[in-house]
């Protein structure tokens, strides 16, 4: 019987377009607000059709001696084209590219899982340093 672990992949984003690319500082200030900007297709574009398209990107920080991560964003990609003319048709995409800014006492990880709806769940992590 399969996991959700067993169906979660990940990657290199530079190297796989469906994997989620972390940008922020590698460390911050006890409270500083820390930036992140986090892409699906960064370096290889992913397609974004009817057919073929990023339907959410999840974002979790997993401090440092906690046992569960926190939930700090999600962002559904809705528009792939579709219209009541048909499938790609209606010229409106939405990029799979989200940015967030969050607090923390503690260093942890950034994770960021995305689903495909062809290719299903990646993920990437990112650690960063509280100092």
């Amino acid at each position: 019987m399969a996991t959700a672990r067993d169906l979660v992949q990940s990657a290199d984003w530079k190297k796989e377009k469906h994997v989620p690319a972390i940008e922020a500082a590698d460390s911050i200030k006890k409270g500083a607000v820390l930036d992140v900007n986090i892409t699906v297709g960064k370096e290889i574009a992913h397609p974004n059709t009817t057919e073929h398209h990023i339907a959410w990107i999840s974002v979790y920080f997993m401090a440092q001696g906690e046992k569960f991560p926190y939930q700090i964003a999600r962002a559904e990609m809705i528009a792939h084209g579709a219209s009541v003319q048909g499938a790609n048709t209606s010229g409106v995409y939405t990029r799979p590219s989200i940015n967030l800014s969050i607090t923390t006492e503690k260093s942890g990880s950034i994770i960021a899982m995305s689903y495909c709806n062809i290719h299903g769940l990646w993920e990437s992590a990112k650690k960063v340093t509280v100092e």
